[in-house]
């Protein structure tokens, strides 16, 4: 898929898909993501395995992953070159994003 059309299908990004990336900083498999989103979020997001396993599904499809390996039923899961691209470019904008709350968070 091009930049453009997965710049446009996922910027900006759902809280799942971000954590779910960002989860990936190294192969884990579906409960993995979900025990580390758990602890990133301090059990603020707690993620279904449906919501996970289909978004990391559709993550796939658009070559964001890709399954590392497939051990006993469990598949391990690896963001890839796209993958990091796209997380790289939603984390410039949720740079962006607070900034400038910060810079009027005074003025409410």
């Amino acid at each position: 898929m091009k930049q453009t059309k997965l710049m446009r299908s996922y910027i900006p990004m759902t809280e799942t898909a971000f954590y779910i990336l960002l989860s990936l900083t190294e192969p884990r498999h579906g409960y993995g993501i979900i025990k580390h989103v758990e602890h990133l979020t301090k059990g603020r997001i707690r993620l279904g395995s449906g919501t996970v396993y289909g978004t990391l599904t559709k993550m796939q499809r658009d070559g964001l992953i890709t399954v590392f390996a497939d051990e006993k039923r469990k598949k391990i899961y690896e963001i890839t070159d796209p993958g990091r691209n796209i997380i790289k470019i939603e984390i410039d904008r949720l740079k962006e994003l607070h900034e400038n709350a910060l810079r009027f968070e005074g003025e409410f």
